[in-house]
């Protein structure tokens, strides 16, 4: 059990202020964090462990090494690092086309995403935009950011007196929470996570104009729908597509050897 939840809110409160003023991401934009490295290695590991219990795991060898080549490849390129002082990966076997990193390296990778990855750079693409939420502290971020937000509805239940107008103001508190805090900050989050994996996979050795070909393999999957950017935590598609299009001009010439991860055959 995190024991910043016990505080009293003024402590809370005291604690989100200082914070702020001297936690940054890695892009530098300023940054909420309550909860400790160990607090959310911790949360990390365990939500891993029960994962791999309910989860299938696959166990294809040439699936598994060829997911561990382009991970070992981006995460040497980092060296160590106190986030995740080392990485573990898994592979589950999913249709779902996604991965995942969670605080402490964790890495967990679907078998439905190498149908859409259809390379190694591509691949690297996606497993290095989830080491980036891991390497900015997204999960403390957004946790802390809805610790704040349940203080503030609490506080709006006391002053409310429980009346008639408590569950209409506590509803409209949450929308007010879910599209003018939540929602804005999740698209930041991807958009920073992009950029830091575009720059660890240019470091890495992977081809960075691979990133803008995976988002429109992705797009094509989706068959293109996705809903309006503005109600989504996510970028759409395209927004994504013209920031790494930007990001890829400013990235320096890499002098790293490319991997050569083989794909599954």
């Amino acid at each position: 059990m995190i024991a910043f939840r016990h505080l009293p809110i003024t402590s809370l409160l005291a604690s989100a202020l200082l914070l702020t003023a001297c936690s940054n991401s890695p892009t530098g934009r300023q940054q909420v964090l309550l909860f400790s490295e160990q607090d959310m290695s911790q949360l990390g590991a365990q939500s891993f462990e029960e994962m791999k219990t309910k989860e299938k795991i696959n166990t294809d060898p040439q699936v598994n090494a060829y997911v561990q080549c382009v991970t070992r490849a981006l995460t040497a390129s980092l060296g160590r690092q106190p986030e995740a002082p080392s990485w573990e990966v898994v592979v589950f076997d999913s249709e779902q086309v996604n991965a995942f990193a969670l605080p402490g390296g964790k890495i967990g990778v679907y078998t439905g995403l190498l149908k859409v990855a259809q390379n190694q750079d591509q691949l690297a693409t996606v497993i290095g935009h989830e080491i980036g939420h891991v390497l900015a502290k997204h999960s403390n971020e957004r946790l802390s950011r809805t610790q704040l937000a349940n203080l503030g509805l609490q506080i709006s239940s006391v002053a409310l007196g429980g009346t008639e107008y408590q569950e209409m103001a506590m509803a409209g508190l949450g929308l007010g929470v879910q599209y003018g805090i939540l929602m804005p900050y999740g698209r930041a989050q991807e958009s920073e996570s992009d950029i830091i994996g575009l720059r660890m996979m240019s470091q890495a050795g992977f081809d960075p104009n691979q990133s803008v070909a995976l988002w429109q393999n992705m797009n094509k999957a989706s068959g293109g729908g996705q809903p309006p950017e503005i109600l989504s935590t996510h970028p759409s598609h395209a927004s994504r597509i013209d920031d790494l299009r930007r990001e890829i001009g400013r990235l320096p010439v890499s002098t790293a050897t490319s991997p050569n991860c083989k794909t599954p055959g």
